[in-house]
């Protein structure tokens, strides 16, 4: 079993064998760092490498234990993902969306996060012989939570921590060296067609914006193509060519600022980036757009952002 535990992990060979030798070796490390892009398999390598951990016998996985760990619903198993702050408490992204928030800034792991893993791993485990605390995004922790996991880390006890992570270099120098390393690769184009195909988005693969978007990460790519569907038609047509003439470009940052959610404009800002420089290949606008993401991500006022930006497109 213990070598088709990450059957349907594609393209992932070496992050597979290592987990497959930390299982085989019983030298499970008491933190890891799944380091990569999103959506090249990072939740579900996670995912799996609980189930290792959470059953008593490798040699078997019970169909009931894997649906009760794939609902986050085992006692021993804490999952861990950023959140916004709603009304003084903290809401996920999937929240976030089913009440209809207007987010205006990213989701971040929060402190009071943190101290809730602390007080999970200062009690027993329940059914296992060692608790599994994933932790996603771990790079949009904050000094302050960032401090506080660290604690963790250095006393965590009969526990297994899995730190999820796109850009590692955010991170403490003395988390990552508290991990064992587990490095995640962009995918090959016959393996992101694969991956899309199974999945049912063989939509996807009929537009190329989209797939050089993504650069191989199927995750990526569908989250981007389901993005696409959400913002106005109008919008999109009227960014993908530059406008013509201070008054376009100021009506078009007073439209995106109001239509758009902060992190709907972070990702048109991605969009953007493609399309321009498969137009023009030219970096002067991919470092407007560039200026334009920093500053979005530093709460300067949307729509002055968009008007700056946008009118540079005009003069260049």
């Amino acid at each position: 079993m213990v070598q088709t535990v990450f059957t349907g992990l594609l393209g992932q060979a070496t992050a597979v064998d290592l987990l497959n030798q930390a299982i085989r070796q019983a030298r499970i490390a008491p933190a890891y760092l799944f380091a990569g892009p999103s959506g090249v398999g990072r939740r579900l390598a996670a995912l799996r490498f609980a189930e290792c951990l959470l059953q008593d016998d490798h040699a078997h996985l019970s169909a009931a234990l894997r649906r009760r760990i794939e609902a986050r619903n085992h006692p021993d198993l804490l999952w861990v993902e950023p959140t916004y702050l709603h009304k003084g408490k903290p809401v996920t992204v999937a929240e976030a969306v089913e009440l209809d928030l207007k987010r205006k800034s990213p989701p971040q792991i929060r402190l009071e996060q943190i101290r809730e893993i602390a007080r999970f791993l200062s009690r027993p485990t329940l059914e296992a012989q060692r608790a599994v605390v994933v932790l996603e995004g771990a790079e949009t922790m904050a000094e302050s939570p960032a401090n506080g996991l660290l604690k963790t880390l250095e006393e965590p006890g009969a526990a297994t921590l899995i730190l999820l992570a796109e850009d590692s270099a955010r991170l403490l120098p003395t988390i990552i060296s508290r991990c064992q390393t587990i490095p995640f690769r962009r995918l090959s184009q016959e393996t992101m067609t694969v991956i899309l195909q199974q999945t049912g988005h063989t939509s996807i693969l009929q537009r190329p914006d989209i797939l050089a978007m993504a650069q191989g990460s199927p995750g990526q790519a569908i989250a981007a193509w389901e993005q696409l569907n959400t913002i106005p038609e109008e919008i999109i047509a009227a960014v993908s060519n530059p406008p013509t003439n201070l008054r376009a470009a100021l009506d078009l940052a007073r439209q995106v600022s109001k239509e758009m959610d902060i992190e709907s404009q972070l990702w048109l800002v991605d969009y953007l980036q493609q399309v321009t420089w498969e137009q023009q290949r030219s970096a002067d606008p991919l470092q407007a757009l560039e200026q334009a993401r920093r500053h979005l991500r530093r709460f300067v006022q949307p729509r002055l952002v968009w008007e700056v930006t946008l009118m540079q497109f005009v003069q260049s």
